[in-house]
């Protein structure tokens, strides 16, 4: 009985619970209930109005325009664009998650119906695999799911339309009437082999935060140890700052080699890649050093956590995070922009939107370092010893 008096046991029992409960935030409350909403998709409805031999107008294009726009069970955000060309300038900009082009001949494709040589038009939809994979496969499937649903109340009208004129229909008409028009799937800016779905620049921005972590203890150790010694500080953290930005290069291109040599992902650019995994990986560890120059080994507590509530938001489409979610982390976190600008060169040939994301890790890179080499000014506890005993 007297284990169960131990201060340690109800104290360890308490660690573990509290542990559990932040880490179940970091990896779990963050996207605990994702869904998407408001996803934008371009819409161009090109479609021509035709004339019925009644006299009555059809226009399919506008029909699928307000039965799409009126479901509002599809988390779809439309755009109306008015050319197939301004809706893939849009999602080379990242604007849109996908876009549905209805083209000009809708209507008259399916007046074709009723004659014996039936024309249906072409609809495309367009992924863009590239801005977010589980995005576009969600937009894909809701694409495909509402051409079904309009196909099927088309044919029945196109039916109802004929039998009042025919009750024998010939067999290419009857063929037709089960696709009143065809649906071409195209993606754009896929991903490539062995990207983990799309979730590549994630994965390689979490292996590059933890290298870059171990780097800046190790260097940390070496500042440490070189003030000891009796070194400046400040021209030590001039060659923590020199040596750590040299590293994160070479652990940079060291990386690339490994997913393409090792892992066969394939990289169209790999120059490219190496260059901005140096701007993240530069980023990291001066963030990271900079904490632990002014706060110490604590500071590894605050990277760990920072990491660790960061991952899960690496690959998710921020119409799929609740929006305490978005405010409070996404918003911010430097591994997601990291994340975000590897994407763009990987996927975009690094074009981004108007806020650029590399744009936000240069700003981060010098920001910090700026606060690294003012680390300088701080006094370690075991230099103030040595000058109060040479004081006395």
């Amino acid at each position: 009985m007297g284990f169960l008096r131990q201060k340690m046991l109800w104290i360890g029992a308490l660690v573990v619970l509290l542990v559990l409960a932040v880490f179940g935030v970091a990896m779990m409350g963050a996207i605990a209930g994702a869904k998407p909403k408001a996803l934008p998709v371009a819409l161009v409805a090109l479609d021509q109005p035709v004339e019925l031999p009644s006299g009555e107008t059809l226009a399919v294009g506008d029909m699928m325009k307000g039965m799409l726009q009126g479901n509002s069970q599809m988390p779809i955000q439309w755009e109306i664009v008015i050319s197939e060309a301004e809706a893939r300038e849009g999602l080379d900009s990242q604007k849109y998650y996908g876009a549905l082009v209805l083209p000009e001949n809708l209507s008259a494709g399916i007046l074709s119906l009723q004659s014996p040589a039936p024309k249906p038009a072409v609809v495309q939809v367009l992924v863009n695999e590239g801005m977010s994979t589980q995005a576009s496969a969600a937009v894909k499937q809701m694409l495909g799911q509402a051409m079904k649903m309009a196909g099927a109340e088309l044919s029945k009208q196109a039916l109802t339309m004929i039998g009042t004129q025919t009750d024998m229909l010939p067999v290419t008409t009857a063929q037709s009437l089960l696709t009143p028009f065809e649906v071409h799937e195209e993606v754009v800016h896929p991903v490539g082999a062995n990207h983990a779905s799309g979730n590549a620049p994630g994965m390689l921005v979490q292996i590059l935060w933890i290298g870059c972590l171990i780097l800046s203890v190790f260097l940390f150790q070496a500042l440490q140890k070189a003030v000891v010694d009796g070194s400046s500080r400040g021209i030590a953290i001039v060659l923590q700052g020199i040596a750590g930005l040299l590293l994160a290069g070479l652990t940079s291109g060291f990386l690339v080699w490994m997913a393409s040599s090792w892992y066969g992902m394939e990289l169209a650019n790999g120059g490219s890649v190496w260059l901005m995994l140096w701007l993240a990986g530069s980023a990291f560890f001066l963030l990271q050093s900079t904490l632990l120059n002014w706060i110490g080994l604590p500071a590894m507590g605050i990277l760990v956590l920072l990491m660790f509530f960061s991952m899960p938001l690496l690959n998710m489409a921020p119409e799929f995070l609740p929006q305490a979610t978005q405010d409070w982390l996404y918003s911010w976190t430097p591994l997601r922009f990291a994340a975000s600008a590897l994407r763009d060169v990987m996927y975009f040939d690094g074009y981004a939107p108007s806020s650029s994301h590399s744009a936000v890790m240069w700003f981060i890179a010098g920001g910090f370092l700026v606060l690294l080499l003012a680390s300088t000014f701080k006094k370690g506890r075991r230099s103030d010893k040595r000058k109060s005993i040479a004081a006395s």
